[in-house]
């Protein structure tokens, strides 16, 4: 009797992986399909509202689902690389959906692009969650690598700091001045109540479409854009540079560990899953760095570019290597079992 509700058990989780692996698979050929379908559009023209709204829906929905996922395997006593290491994964998932929402509800309601945002503080979250479940991964395990090993690693990890420094180089050094200049505090612009958005267009772009800001009164626009948004921004806006630096070592770093990671678990049970993982590392780094790169070189930056499809891979990834590690582990748990 046990060993068939072990069996009709197995069947549900293993089927229950595949649905989750073929339903990611989908999910990211749906997406780079919308990216390359609609997101490529003339320099006259504007990105659509209905894409950028689209754009969102596809990179967080996987974040969602790799969050629920990671939180199965922490509740699970049978997770084979530790629950705490999918916990703060599953935390860094969660940091980033709603960080996702936040920097939304920022680009498509109040329609500003600032360098700081509410949303980074939960960005930054993901990152030490991340990087602190990936270290928990990494602990337990003697990583007595092969020489090629290594020097693999170092090629990965030269490779990222070389990217990331010339992303640092590209980034303008006045930046920063330029933002605290062109945004009005909240004292200027109760001094000043003729001052909206489309007046800050020139010098703060923005992501919404011109089309669309451009006929809005100029009493509307203050009212989308309230004295304590000015406030927030103004606060925020100094800490550009480091925080935009944090964002590159970050990268760099999880870029590392999940390197390491890949090859400590080489040849091992375990592999596939955290295969997935480093891929979603890897597709995070650079949509990171291409979002860097553009957002400080381009004259108005609008989101949705063709290269944010691989935050997109990265949440899909991440919640394929949380299904894989939660089946092997559960048929590791079994076979053990039936071994006795």
């Amino acid at each position: 009797m046990s060993s068939s509700v072990d069996k009709s058990s197995g069947t549900q989780s293993s089927l229950t992986g595949k649905s989750i692996v073929y339903g990611g698979i989908a999910w990211a050929v749906v997406s780079l399909l919308f990216f390359l379908l609609f997101g490529i559009t003339s320099p006259e023209e504007d990105t659509p509202l209905w894409y950028l709204i689209g754009t969102y829906v596809l990179e967080l929905l996987p974040f969602l689902v790799a969050a629920l996922l990671c939180y199965r395997n922490w509740r699970s006593p049978t997770i084979a690389s530790g629950r705490n290491v999918w916990l703060g994964i599953g935390l860094g998932m969660t940091s980033f959906f709603i960080g996702g929402l936040l920097f939304g509800w920022w680009e498509l309601y109040w329609g500003l692009n600032p360098d700081v945002s509410p949303a980074d503080f939960f960005y930054l979250i993901c990152y030490l969650c991340v990087g602190w479940g990936m270290i928990l991964a990494v602990l337990p395990r003697r990583l007595n690598l092969e020489a090629w090993q290594w020097v693999t690693v170092a090629v990965i990890a030269a490779a990222g700091i070389a990217l990331a420094v010339w992303v640092l180089l590209a980034t303008p050094a006045d930046s920063t001045a330029a933002n605290l200049t062109v945004v009005p505090s909240a004292t200027e612009q109760a001094a000043s109540p003729r001052t909206s958005a489309s007046s800050m267009a020139p010098t703060a772009p923005t992501k919404l479409p011109t089309s669309a800001t451009s006929a809005v009164p100029d009493e509307i626009s203050e009212k989308s854009q309230p004295a304590w948004i000015t406030s927030i921004q103004d606060t925020l806006n100094p800490l550009s540079r480091p925080v935009n630096f944090f964002y590159i070592v970050g990268d760099v770093f999880l870029l590392i560990i999940a390197s390491t990671l890949l090859l400590a678990f080489w040849g091992g049970r375990f592999v596939q899953s955290w295969r997935m993982i480093a891929a979603a590392t890897f597709s995070l780094y650079i949509a990171d760095m291409w979002f860097k790169y553009e957002d400080a070189t381009a004259v108005k930056y609008e989101s949705g570019s063709l290269l944010e499809v691989f935050y997109v891979f990265s949440g899909v990834l991440f919640a394929i290597g949380a299904a894989l590690e939660y089946d092997v582990s559960s048929r590791s748990r079994r076979s053990a079992r039936r071994r006795a």
